[in-house]
């Protein structure tokens, strides 16, 4: 099933279940409402109207009459979307105290993604009338966008690598004619060479995915996406635990191409450029090593102080491409540092800008789409620990304090010339499963973006 095959069109004919939406406060009131023989059903199951709680109004003839739910205050806005994967299948409609109808619906849609391609079975989600409040256009948009790139970060390595990747932007790319071109081989080595490094101890090749879409005289926005389909680490190889997700860490390339699909489908007026530079960071006799010294499109030389951060390298020569240009917006997205996750765990992806009237934009928008995000600052003066004795710069520096910023003011070196400039460090992944977040891959960022750019350029 698709989002558009469990968000129903309102106003159609088939007969829809009603969901009375109630609070603990309410809950007194609509009870009373209700049959005796509904009442002491109630009382029975102890329903009092909690947040994330249901329960089933049987008809007497041995189906369901309506349901009624629970939401508090405060709760997460997508705690309504759990329904669709534990009501009985069957096609429903919300009534009652529903705060944020969008956010239900959404959260409904999110709900209902299940990753099958590998044989893991789903029961068929229960289906939502959509609200005639809501614009079903917005939700499928915001929805299918998540879905792909749940599916792209879900997929293992075997069978997502970088011809895979390539192949799925060209599918993205082709369902809205975007142009698109790919620099690989002497091209790649001559013009991309930190991209060229990283990625050439892999069997699959290193490249350079470029595609563009909209009217030349509209405003510029640039996506960059970090596409490291696996990382082993390179000769500064992980640990084995250190490992286990690393196909996860193609996932701001995911995150980026369904940003991408959601701005071509709802036709927003910019002029959209997709960088994403993929490599496989792979262990062979021609790897990069710890001590080289790798010259970057800019023209800076990086002296490698561990092979294993090397998504800074690659978002390097792909920065300083999208930089020539000259963008009015610039982001890049990328599963970046750990130290992110230490600082601010899965769920809270933090983004660096020195654009305040962009960062309050995102807050915003963070907060309608409940898309969470958390502003860091670049730190200017911890650039020193990226000193090197023989280069440029260092790409680890020399010391393990304040990862995502330094690695922020890393890719930061790359960019002279946009108007705006935004970095987001993503985990891409929800550890534990939360009201419209099943357990895997996740699009973090992604609905905020889309949100702050449609406000910021118009439609």
């Amino acid at each position: 099933m698709l989002p558009k095959d469990i968000l129903l069109p309102s106003g159609g004919k088939a007969k829809a279940t009603v969901i009375h939406v109630v609070t603990p406060q309410s809950w007194p009131a609509f009870r009373k409402t209700l049959s005796k023989e509904a009442q002491g059903w109630s009382a029975a199951n102890g329903f009092a109207g909690e947040s994330g709680r249901h329960l089933l109004l049987p008809d007497g003839k041995g189906g369901v009459a309506q349901v009624v739910a629970g939401i508090g205050t405060g709760a997460d806005p997508f705690t309504l979307g759990k329904l669709a994967r534990s009501l009985p299948q069957g096609m429903y409609e919300l009534a009652g105290d529903v705060e944020d109808a969008y956010l239900a619906a959404l959260g409904w849609c999110l709900e209902a993604y299940g990753f099958s391609a590998y044989g893991k079975t789903f029961a068929e989600p229960a289906r939502l009338v959509c609200p005639e409040t809501v614009d079903r256009a917005d939700v499928l948009r915001a929805a299918s966008a998540a879905w792909l790139t749940r599916d792209l970060v879900n997929t293992p390595a075997s069978d997502m690598g970088p011809d895979q990747l390539e192949r799925a932007a060209r599918t993205v790319a082709a369902a809205h004619k975007a142009k698109v071109k790919v620099i690989s081989g002497k091209a790649l080595e001559q013009g991309f060479p930190m991209v060229h490094h990283v990625g050439k101890a892999s069997a699959s090749a290193p490249r350079l995915i470029d595609f563009s879409w909209g009217p030349q005289r509209a405003p510029k926005v640039t996506l960059v996406g970090k596409g490291v389909t696996f990382d082993t680490g390179g000769l500064d190889i992980k640990p084995a635990s250190g490992m286990l997700l690393m196909k996860k860490d193609m996932g701001g390339a995911a995150t980026v191409l369904g940003l991408a699909q959601m701005i071509m489908a709802a036709k927003l007026n910019v002029r959209l450029r997709v960088l994403i530079p993929v490599v496989e960071n792979a262990i062979a006799g021609n790897a990069f090593r710890p001590g080289d010294v790798l010259k970057s499109r800019k023209g800076l030389t990086i002296e490698i102080g561990n092979t294993d951060a090397e998504g800074r390298l690659i978002l390097g020569d792909a920065l300083a491409l999208a930089d020539e240009e000259q963008p009015d917006l610039l982001v890049d997205m990328a599963t970046l540092t750990g130290a992110a996750r230490v600082a601010l765990g899965p769920d809270l992806p933090p983004f660096y800008t020195d654009d305040d009237e962009a960062a309050a934009a995102l807050g915003q928008a963070a907060a309608r789409e409940n898309d969470p995000l958390w502003r860091m600052p670049f730190w200017e003066p911890y650039m020193r620990l990226f000193e090197s004795g023989i280069a440029s710069m260092n790409n680890s520096g020399d010391s393990g304090f304040a990862g995502s910023i330094t690695a922020a003011l890393f890719l930061k070196r790359f960019v002279d010339k946009a108007k705006t400039y935004i970095h987001f460090d993503i985990f891409a992944w929800t550890p534990a499963a939360k009201p419209g977040r099943p357990r895997g891959a996740e699009a973090q960022g992604q609905r905020a973006l889309f949100t702050m750019i449609r406000h910021r350029y118009g439609n």
